[in-house]
C-alpha cells in the first residue's frame, strides 16, 4: 500500500495546474542542473540501484538499458526516443502523464538524454492522442521559453532539444524498432535484431527507446534516492507503478500504487470491488490484451508484479488490469483480441501474417460452437508455431491470450461445441 508522500505523480487526475508553474510548485524542475552535475555514471548507477524496470511491458531493467549506450561518441550523435505510442488495448496510463503531468516527462527526458550522451530526444506519440499532443507541445514550448530545454538546458551546461512526433495510429509502431522506422519516415515495420538500437538505432545512430512512465519517474528517483524507490515492492519488482483498471469493477480508474500490491487490495481499495461481488469474478487480464488471462481462483491470490505473474503463466505487461465478471462471454472476448492482432499485424513475418488470420477465424467458429473438439488442440499447436517465431513480439501477443483461454477455460469451449452438436442452443453465445 503506497503512502501519499511516496507518490511520484501528484497531479494524475488533473486537479492541479499542469503548467510549468504548477509543476514547480509540486517539486519538479527543482535543481535539475544539480542532478546533472553529479555526472552520467552517477545517474545510471542510481537508476540501476533503484531497481526500475521498463514500464512499457517487457520489464527490462532501465539503468542496464541506458548503460548499453556507447560511453564515448564515435562521431555519430546519440538519440533518446520516448515511446508514447500507447496502443495496447486496456492500457491508458501514459496518457494521464501526458495530459496532466507533462513536465515530469520533459524533465526526465533531459536527465535521461544527458545520461546517455544525447543532445536530441524524440517523443513518438500515438496518432489518436490529439489533445495529449497539444498539452505536451505547450509544455515543451514552456520549457524552451524558461530555458529548461535548448542550449545550456536548465543551466546544466548540456544542450538538449526535444521534438514531438505524431504517429498515424498503427499499433505496430509501439514496437521499438518499428517506431524508429516510422520516425525515419518509413513504413512501421520491425527491424531484425541485432543490431540493437543502442548500436544502430535512429538514423543508424546509438539510440535508447524508453516508455513514458519509465522516463517520467527518473527525476524523482534521483532526488529522493535509489534506496527509497527500491524499498517499495518486492525485490526485483520495486517502486511505484501506474495501474489502469477497467472492465467489471465499480470504479474503473488509473491509480499509482506500490509494485507487488495484492490484486484483491488493488481492486477493493481503488476500484470499489468487483461488480456484483467477488463471487461474480470470472477472469482477469492483468497486463493489457497481450498477456494470458488468469481465472478468478488464481487472480484473487495474485501479487501484481513482474515475477509473480510470470511464474503463474501471465505477465504484468503495462499493468492494464481488465476485469471480467461472469456475464462475460470469455470465448468471444478472446476472439475480439484475436481480431485486433490480425488487424494490426504488419505482415512482414509469415507466421504472424498467416497465423493471426488463421487463429482469428478458428476463434470465430469457436464462439459459435461450429467446430470439432480436436480443433482446440490444433489451435493451441498453431499458437505455438506463431509464438517465438517472429521478428517482434506481436506474434507472441496474438498467441498468448488464446493459450490462456485454452489453459483455463477449455471446458467452456468444449461445452459450446457439444451444445451446438446436440442442438442445445441455450449454451451458445449470443450471436
Amino acid at each position: 500500500m503506497l503512502k501519499d508522500e511516496d507518490r511520484i505523480f501528484t497531479n494524475l487526475y488533473g486537479m492541479d495546474d499542469r503548467s510549468l508553474a504548477g509543476a514547480r510548485r509540486r517539486g519538479h524542475w527543482d535543481n535539475t542542473a544539480g542532478l546533472i552535475a553529479k555526472g552520467r555514471e552517477w545517474i545510471i548507477e542510481e537508476v540501476k540501484a533503484s531497481g526500475l524496470r521498463g514500464r512499457g511491458g517487457a520489464g527490462f531493467p532501465t539503468g542496464l538499458k541506458w548503460s548499453f549506450m556507447p560511453k564515448e561518441s564515435d562521431g555519430r550523435p546519440h538519440y533518446l526516443v520516448i515511446n508514447a505510442d500507447e496502443s495496447e488495448p486496456g492500457t491508458c496510463k501514459d496518457r494521464e502523464i501526458m495530459r496532466h503531468e507533462p513536465h515530469t516527462l520533459i524533465e526526465g527526458a533531459l536527465i535521461a538524454g544527458f545520461a546517455m550522451g544525447a543532445h536530441a530526444g524524440y517523443i513518438y506519440i500515438r496518432g489518436e492522442f490529439i489533445r495529449e499532443r497539444e498539452v505536451l507541445q505547450a509544455a515543451i514550448d514552456e520549457a524552451y521559453d524558461a530555458g529548461l530545454l535548448g542550449p545550456n538546458a536548465a543551466g546544466s551546461g548540456w544542450d538538449f532539444d526535444l521534438y514531438l512526433h505524431h504517429g498515424a495510429g498503427a499499433y505496430i509502431c509501439g514496437e521499438e524498432t518499428a517506431l524508429l522506422e516510422s520516425l525515419e519516415g518509413k513504413k512501421g515495420m520491425p527491424r531484425l535484431k541485432p543490431p540493437f538500437p543502442a548500436g544502430a538505432g535512429l538514423y543508424g545512430c546509438p539510440t535508447t527507446v524508453n516508455n513514458v512512465e519509465s522516463i517520467a519517474v527518473v527525476p524523482t528517483i534521483l532526488r529522493r534516492g535509489a534506496s527509497w524507490f527500491a524499498s517499495i515492492g518486492r525485490p526485483n519488482n520495486t517502486g511505484t507503478k501506474l495501474f489502469a483498471i477497467s472492465g467489471h469493477v465499480n470504479r474503473p480508474c488509473v491509480v499509482e500504487e506500490a509494485m507487488s500490491i495484492p490484486f484483491e487490495e488493488l481492486i477493493e481499495k481503488h476500484a470499489g470491488g468487483i461488480r456484483g461481488g467477488w463471487d461474480n469474478l470470472k477472469a482477469v487480464v492483468p497486463g493489457g490484451s497481450s498477456v494470458p488471462l488468469l481465472p478468478a481462483a488464481i487472480a484473487r491470490e495474485a501479487i501484481m508484479d513482474f515475477d509473480w505473474l510470470r511464474e503463474h503463466q501471465s505477465g504484468l505487461g503495462t499493468a492494464a488490469v481488465i476485469v471480467m465478471d461472469k456475464s462475460t462471454d470469455i470465448v468471444k472476448a478472446i476472439w475480439r483480441f484475436s481480431k485486433f492482432y490480425k488487424h494490426e499485424s504488419c505482415g512482414q513475418c509469415t507466421p504472424c501474417r498467416e497465423g493471426t488470420g488463421w487463429m482469428m477465424r478458428v476463434m470465430e467458429r469457436l464462439v459459435r460452437g461450429e467446430a470439432e473438439i480436436e480443433e482446440i488442440d490444433m489451435l493451441l499447436e498453431v499458437t505455438k508455431q506463431v509464438e517465438g517465431h517472429t521478428i517482434c513480439a506481436l506474434g507472441d501477443a496474438a498467441a498468448w491470450p488464446i493459450q490462456g483461454l485454452i489453459r483455463h477455460f477449455r471446458d467452456e469451449i468444449e461445452e459450446r461445441i457439444l451444445a451446438r452438436k446436440t442442438g442445445r442452443a441455450s449454451a451458445l453465445a449470443a450471436e
